[in-house]
C-alpha cells in the first residue's frame, strides 16, 4: 500500500508546485504581417459588407488554443476610403476577424502606422480599444505611453512584458503629441529596465526591422538582437521583410533555452506576389516555471501559406497550414477536404515551403517544425486541445 501512496505523491508533485499552486505551461503564438492590400479589400466586400470568414477558418483552432497569440497589424484602421499599398487603411471588420480568430495582442509599431497620419493613428487605437483588443507600439501621447508601456500580461502565474518598435514610418513624422516607438537604443534600454521594475518574468521585444524580401538577417538585426539579449530581453521576434528568416534558440551550459531570436516571421496574410511572400511562419513558444524560476520549455515553427481561390466573381483568401495541405489526399482524416489545394495553389505552396525549409535547415538553431497531431473526429478538432508533435 505504501508504494501506491508514494506513487500518488510523486504524481501530485509533478502537477503542483511546492506551495500547492498548479504548475501550468503557458503557450505563446506569434504571427507575422497581417496586411490588407487593395485586392484583399475589394474581394472582401460582399453583399454590402466586408466578409473575412474565409481568412482564418483553417488556422483558428491553432490560434485560439494559445494562451497568448500576437500578430503584427500592418495596416491602419483609418476609416474610409479603404485603401491598400502604399497608404493602408483597412475596414474595421478586419480587426474583428483577427480578434475572432484568436489573437490577443496587436503590434502597431510598423512602417505603415502613419499612413493616414495622426487621424489614422488615433482611429486605429480607438477601434482596437472599442474591441477590447490589447495593443502596443504607438500611443496618443507620451503620458499614455508612460502609463501603459511596456504592455504587461500575466497569465498562469507568468508575467510577460511586451515591447514593440519600428525602424521608420515611411518618411511620415508623428504629429505632436502622438508617440511612435522607433528603434532607439537609449530609449529601449530604459524600457527594458522599466519591464524589470514591473517584475516581468519574461521580456519580449517585437521588432519591425530588416530588409524586405531578404531571406537572411542583416548585420543591424544581429547587433540589435545581441544588445537586446545582453540588456535582459528573453525573446526577440521580427517582422517587416515579408519573407521568413532564420530563428535561433540560445542555450546555457546545461542545454536549457535561455533566449530566442526569430529574425522574421514573414507574412501572415497578404496579397503580395513577390517570391516567398505568399506565406510565413507562426512560432509557438512554451513558457514555464521550475521552482519559481521562469524557463523557456520549447519553441517550434509552423509554415503557413495564403491560398487565393476563386469563389464566384470574388477571390477567397485563406491561411492554410502547410503540413496539412501537404498531407491532403495522403492520409484519410476528416480535415483533409478542408485544406486541399488546387493544382496551381499546391505548386505555389510547395515552392514557398521548399524555400522556407531551405532557409531554416541552414540557418535555424534549435528550432524545429511542429504540427498538431490530427484528431480522428471533427468534434475533437473543434473542442479539445491536442498535443503538439515536433518534427525534426
Amino acid at each position: 500500500m505504501k508504494q501506491y501512496v508514494n506513487l500518488f505523491l510523486i504524481s501530485l508533485l509533478a502537477c503542483y508546485g511546492i506551495n500547492g499552486a498548479e504548475a501550468e505551461e503557458l503557450t505563446l503564438l506569434f504571427a507575422g504581417d497581417a496586411m490588407q492590400h487593395q485586392s484583399q479589400i475589394d474581394n472582401a466586400f460582399r453583399n454590402d459588407r466586408y466578409d473575412y470568414s474565409s481568412y482564418f477558418q483553417h488556422i483558428t483552432y491553432e490560434i485560439t488554443h494559445a494562451d497568448i497569440a500576437v500578430v503584427n497589424l500592418e495596416t491602419t484602421l483609418g476609416g474610409k476610403p479603404y485603401k491598400g499599398y502604399p497608404l493602408f487603411s483597412a475596414p474595421d471588420e478586419y480587426a474583428c476577424a483577427l480578434k475572432d480568430a484568436g489573437f490577443d495582442v496587436f503590434l502597431t509599431a510598423n512602417n505603415h502606422i502613419l499612413d493616414r497620419f495622426s487621424k489614422g493613428l488615433h482611429r486605429t487605437l480607438d477601434v482596437l480599444d472599442s474591441l477590447s483588443i490589447k495593443h502596443t507600439g504607438v500611443f496618443r501621447n507620451a503620458a499614455e505611453r508612460k502609463e501603459i508601456y511596456p504592455l504587461i500580461i500575466e497569465k498562469k502565474n507568468i508575467r510577460i512584458a511586451f515591447l514593440n518598435y519600428t525602424y521608420a514610418t515611411n518618411g511620415i513624422n508623428p504629429t505632436f503629441p502622438d508617440y511612435v516607438n522607433y528603434i532607439d537604443v537609449i530609449q529601449i534600454q530604459k524600457d527594458i529596465q522599466r519591464a524589470k521594475e514591473l517584475k516581468a518574468d519574461f521580456i519580449i521585444a517585437n521588432m519591425h526591422w530588416g530588409e524586405e524580401y531578404k531571406l537572411s538577417q542583416n548585420t543591424m538585426q544581429e547587433k540589435m538582437a545581441e544588445l537586446l539579449i545582453n540588456k535582459g530581453v528573453n525573446i526577440v521576434t521580427g517582422s517587416h521583410p515579408h519573407v521568413v528568416q532564420p530563428s535561433l534558440a540560445i542555450t546555457d551550459s546545461a542545454g536549457v533555452i535561455s533566449n530566442l531570436i526569430i529574425y522574421s516571421l514573414g507574412n501572415f496574410v497578404s496579397a503580395m506576389t513577390a517570391p516567398n511572400t505568399d506565406g510565413g511562419q507562426m512560432i509557438k513558444i512554451v513558457l514555464d516555471k521550475e521552482d519559481d524560476v521562469p524557463i523557456i520549455s520549447s519553441c517550434g515553427y509552423m509554415l503557413i501559406y495564403t491560398e487565393k481561390k476563386k469563389s464566384g466573381n470574388k477571390i477567397d483568401f485563406s491561411v492554410v497550414p502547410v503540413l496539412w495541405a501537404e498531407s491532403s489526399g495522403k492520409i484519410p482524416l476528416f480535415h483533409t477536404p478542408f485544406v486541399r489545394l488546387d493544382s496551381i495553389n499546391y505548386l505555389k505552396m510547395r515552392k514557398f515551403a521548399d524555400n522556407a525549409r531551405t532557409v531554416f535547415n541552414t540557418g535555424n538553431k534549435g528550432i524545429a517544425e511542429f504540427r498538431l497531431i490530427a484528431p480522428k473526429r471533427r468534434e475533437d478538432f473543434l473542442t479539445k486541445k491536442l498535443p503538439v508533435k515536433f518534427v525534426e
